[in-house]
C-alpha cells in the first residue's frame, strides 16, 4: 500500500542542500570580487557584468534540454554533470583572471576569454539544477513541499552570506584575485564525488513512471503566470546584486580592493536576511505561495527605493537588506507555486522553465549597469516601478490569487512509489 505522507530522506536533502550551498559560495564568492577584477585588470563595468550574459543564455537555453534527460538518465547523473561543468568553468575563469592581472593580454581577449571560460557553466554546469528540484518535487508532499522549496533556496541564501567572506580568505600571492576561483573549482569537484557516493537515485523500474512533458509547458496557462513573475523578479534582484559592488566602491571611493570586505558585509546582510525569510518566518507563519508573491515583491519594493536614495553605506546596505527579504520570500513563493501548478510527471519540465528564467535575465544585467553609470539610482528607482507592478499582478491574476490550491489527485501514490526507492540505499 501507497504511505500517505511520504518524505524525503533526510540525507539525500542534506547532500541537495549542500550541493545548492556549493553553487551558490561560487557564484557570489565570483559575483564579490568580480567589480575588483575589472577594475585591477581595465576591463570596463559593463563589460564586467556582460561576462555572465552568454553563460545566462545558455543557461535558459539548456535547462530545458538538461530536464529532460534527467527523466531518462536520472537525477543524480546530471546533477552530477552540472557540479563537473561548474568546476571546469571556474577552473579555466581562474587561469584567465590570472593571464589578465599579469597582463599577458590586451583587456578585450581577457574580456572574451573569460565570456567563453564562464560560458561553459551555463552549458553543462545548468544540469544539476532542473535535476535537484525534480528530485525534491517527487519526494515531498503539496502539504511539505512549499516548506522544502523554501529551505532548498535558503541554501543559496547560506553560500550568499559564505562566499563573499570566503573569497577574501583565497587572494594568495602570485594567482591573487583568481585564488576563490581556483578554491570554488575544487570545492565543486568535492561535491561532485559527495553526489556520486551519498545520494539515492531511483530504480529504472521508476524512472519509467514518469511521461515526458514537452515544449508546451512553456506556453502552460498554469506556469505563464509564473514565468513572467519569476522573471522579473529574478531581474530586480539580479540589477540590485550587480550594481551592488560598484555602487560600495563609489560611495565609499577607496580602491576596488579596500572595498572587498565592505561589499562582503552587505551581501552577508542580504543573505542572511534572505536566510530569515526562507527558514524562520516562512515556517513561524506557515506561508503559502500566494502570501509570499505578494509579500516578496512589497518589500523589495520598499529594499530598492531605501537603496535608490541611500545617503552612505549602511543606508545601501539596510536597503539591500529589505529587499533581500522580500526576494527571500518571492523566489520560493513563485518556484513552490510553480511547481504544485502541474502534475508529477510534469516537475522536471517545470524545474527547467523555472531555471531558465532565473539565469536568462543575467543577460540584461549590463544594461543596468550602464543605467548605473549614467544615473547612479536609476536602477533601483526602475526596480521599484517593476516590483510595484509585480504587486498589483499578484493581486489581480488568477492563476496567482490561487497559487498553491490546485490539487493533483495522481500525486500522492507517485510520490509513494518514489519514496521507497529514496529509502533503498545508494
Amino acid at each position: 500500500m501507497a504511505q500517505s505522507v511520504p518524505k524525503l530522506a533526510p540525507r539525500s536533502f542534506g547532500i541537495l542542500f549542500a550541493v545548492s550551498i556549493v553553487v551558490a559560495i561560487g557564484n557570489t564568492g565570483l559575483m564579490s570580487i568580480l567589480p575588483a577584477i575589472g577594475r585591477e585588470i581595465g576591463i570596463p563595468d559593463a563589460f564586467m557584468a556582460a561576462i555572465f550574459s552568454l553563460s545566462a543564455l545558455l543557461w535558459a537555453v539548456m535547462s530545458p534540454f538538461w530536464a529532460r534527460e534527467s527523466d531518462k538518465r536520472g537525477r543524480r547523473p546530471l546533477i552530477m554533470l552540472g557540479l563537473a561543468g561548474f568546476s571546469i568553468s571556474m577552473l579555466c575563469c581562474a587561469l584567465v583572471v590570472t593571464a589578465g592581472l599579469h597582463h599577458l593580454a590586451p583587456w578585450p581577449v581577457i574580456f572574451v576569454v573569460f565570456l567563453l571560460a564562464r560560458a561553459l557553466f551555463g552549458l553543462i554546469g545548468s544540469a544539476s539544477n532542473p535535476a535537484t528540484q525534480a528530485y525534491v518535487a517527487e519526494r515531498t508532499s503539496r502539504a511539505d513541499r512549499t516548506q522544502m522549496m523554501a529551505s532548498l533556496a535558503g541554501a543559496f541564501g547560506l553560500g550568499t552570506v559564505v562566499g563573499p567572506f570566503l573569497a577574501p580568505m583565497f587572494i594568495l600571492p602570485v594567482v591573487t584575485l583568481a585564488g576563490p576561483l581556483f578554491s570554488f573549482s575544487l570545492l565543486a569537484l568535492g561535491m561532485m564525488i559527495v553526489v556520486w557516493r551519498g545520494l539515492p537515485e531511483e530504480s529504472v523500474r521508476t524512472r519509467q513512471t514518469r511521461r515526458l512533458a514537452g515544449a508546451s509547458l512553456w506556453r502552460d496557462k498554469r506556469l505563464a503566470p509564473f514565468l513572467i513573475y519569476g522573471f522579473l523578479v529574478a531581474t530586480c534582484q539580479t540589477a540590485q546584486g550587480y550594481t551592488l559592488g560598484f555602487m560600495i566602491i563609489d560611495k565609499l571611493q577607496v580602491s576596488p580592493v579596500e572595498a572587498l570586505g565592505f561589499i562582503a558585509v552587505s551581501m552577508a546582510a542580504g543573505a542572511m536576511a534572505g536566510l530569515l525569510a526562507q527558514w524562520g518566518l516562512i515556517r513561524i507563519f506557515s506561508m503559502g505561495p500566494k502570501a509570499l508573491l505578494r509579500w516578496g515583491v512589497v518589500l523589495a519594493c520598499i529594499g530598492n527605493l531605501i537603496t535608490a536614495f541611500a545617503p552612505d553605506y549602511w543606508t545601501v546596505v539596510a536597503g539591500y537588506a529589505i529587499a533581500c527579504l522580500g526576494y527571500g520570500f518571492a523566489r520560493p513563493g513563485f518556484t513552490a507555486g510553480a511547481s504544485l501548478s502541474v502534475s508529477m510527471h510534469e516537475q522536471a519540465q517545470a524545474a527547467a522553465a523555472i531555471a531558465a528564467v532565473n539565469g536568462l535575465n543575467v543577460i540584461i544585467a549590463p544594461l543596468f549597469v550602464t543605467l548605473y553609470e549614467a544615473f547612479h539610482p536609476g536602477p533601483f528607482l526602475l526596480n521599484s516601478v517593476i516590483l510595484a507592478g509585480l504587486v498589483v499582478f499578484a493581486l489581480k491574476n488568477g492563476v496567482l490569487r490561487g497559487a498553491g490550491e490546485q490539487a493533483d489527485p495522481d500525486e500522492e501514490g507517485t510520490l509513494a512509489l518514489l519514496e521507497r526507492s529514496d529509502e533503498g540505499g545508494v
